[in-house]
C-alpha cells in the first residue's frame, strides 16, 4: 500500500499511524519530495477527475489564472502541493482523502 501525500499534512499523518496501528504495510510517498510521474498524475486524474485537486488550498487560490484553467494534471505537475490527499493507492484500488468511508474500506 502506498500513500501518497506531503510530511507536513496532519490528514495525511493520521492516515498513516492509522493504518500503521491496524497491521497495514504502508509505504509513505512524499510528493514534494519525490514528485509524481506523469504516468502516476495520469492514473491518479483518471481515477478522481478534478476532484483530485484541492481547489480549497492556498496553494490553488495561488495560481494564476492561466494555471486555474489547465486541466488536473497540469496544476499537479506544476505544484503537488495542490493535490487533495492523502491519496492512497491500496493494491491497485485507489482512495482519496481519509473519511469515514475510506476508514471503512481500509481498516
Amino acid at each position: 500500500m502506498i500513500l501518497y501525500g506531503i510530511s507536513t499534512c496532519d490528514t495525511c499523518k493520521k492516515a498513516l499511524k492509522a493504518l500503521e496501528a491496524a497491521g497495514r504495510d504502508v509505504t509513505f510517498r512524499d510528493i514534494r519530495a519525490q514528485p509524481l510521474s506523469e504516468a502516476e498524475i495520469d492514473k491518479i486524474v483518471m481515477e478522481f477527475g478534478d476532484r483530485a485537486v484541492n481547489k480549497q488550498s492556498t496553494t490553488y487560490r495561488g495560481f494564476n489564472d492561466f494555471l486555474k484553467a489547465s486541466d488536473p494534471e497540469a496544476q499537479i505537475a506544476a505544484q503537488p502541493a495542490v493535490m487533495k490527499r492523502p491519496v492512497i493507492d491500496a493494491g491497485g484500488k485507489f482512495y482519496l482523502g481519509w473519511d469515514d468511508a475510506v476508514q471503512a474500506a481500509l481498516l
